[in-house]
């Protein structure tokens, strides 16, 4: 896998992905809940466009991420089923919940630019999380018992498909305000989610800490 130029300031440690694959079905529930309300945020946004009538690429790219996301939902609870899991009727994301706390509020505009940047950054600190993780796996001699070709295959997958959304939800902010001024706000959060994912405590979490 090529190396990713992904924007994130804090860089996750490569023993993180040994840790949380200790657990890989606490790790798969957790993943498959991130899916799954990925999914439902596209959805969501659909919505904010601040005209009436959204123009046609804000409907398709939401639309697109959506579709993904379910693609990737069903994918994960497949292999979480298989191995003798399930998803769990209750999940939570204390890194998500302080991302939204970056959302200016009330702003018009500007809440939707926070929306669309939150979203950003959950879908680049996964890409990395999913990089790290197929690495860690492609290092396992096959011979090993931590071996595990599947879920390798899976999170090299996703990375690739990650790595694209983060741009769009940032192009399509571009749409609304100019680009200086969305540059200069994501330097902001860029900051601000560096600080978050440091302080999270560590556990079989896509967005935990160490």
């Amino acid at each position: 896998m090529r190396e990713v130029d992904l924007p994130l300031r804090h860089i996750t440690p490569p023993q993180w992905a040994a840790r949380v694959l200790q657990q890989p079905l606490e790790l798969l529930n957790d993943h498959a809940h991130l899916e799954k309300k990925a999914a439902a945020n596209a959805l969501e946004l659909l919505n904010r466009w601040p005209e009436p009538t959204p123009p046609e690429n804000w409907v398709m790219a939401m639309t697109a991420v959506a579709r993904d996301e379910v693609e990737h939902l069903a994918t994960v609870t497949r292999i979480l089923a298989r191995r003798g899991g399930r998803l769990s009727r209750q999940h939570a994301n204390p890194y998500a919940a302080e991302l939204r706390s970056l959302v200016r509020m009330g702003l018009g505009k500007g809440e939707l630019i926070d929306r669309l940047m939150v979203s950003a950054l959950i879908e680049a600190r996964s890409c990395e999380r999913f990089k790290l993780l197929a690495d860690y796996l492609e290092s396992i001699t096959p011979e090993s018992p931590q071996a595990d070709r599947e879920l390798m295959k899976l999170y090299r997958a996703l990375w690739s498909s990650e790595h694209g959304h983060y741009r769009t939800f940032l192009q399509l902010a571009e749409q609304i305000e100019p680009a200086e001024t969305v540059e200069r706000r994501w330097d902001e959060v860029l900051d601000a989610e560096a600080k978050i994912i440091a302080r999270q405590p560590p556990g079989a979490r896509m967005h935990g800490g160490m």
